[in-house]
């Protein structure tokens, strides 16, 4: 199982996230906070909101509560070149 050990904002709606494989680069969550109109979706796309997030239960959690599954945002990264 991969699971998400750190992650940072950037910029935009994008975060700097490392798997527990050693992987480790961007994922842009703006077309997924764009497109889903669920209230919990909606209320991140205020910046200052999309900001107050944490690492943890393996993955990235948002204080209203939303946390998406490690495996989603591993499939959205893309890496960071060297």
């Amino acid at each position: 199982m991969i699971y998400v050990i750190d992650a940072s904002y950037v910029d935009d709606y994008r975060l700097r996230i490392a798997f527990s494989d050693g992987k480790e680069g961007i994922v842009d969550l703006k077309e997924t906070l764009l497109k889903d109109n669920r209230p919990v979706f909606a209320e991140l796309r205020d910046i200052e909101k999309f900001k107050q997030f944490r690492v943890d239960l393996a993955t990235v959690v948002w204080e209203n509560g939303l946390d998406l599954a490690p495996e989603f945002l591993y499939e959205k990264l893309v890496p960071i070149s060297a």
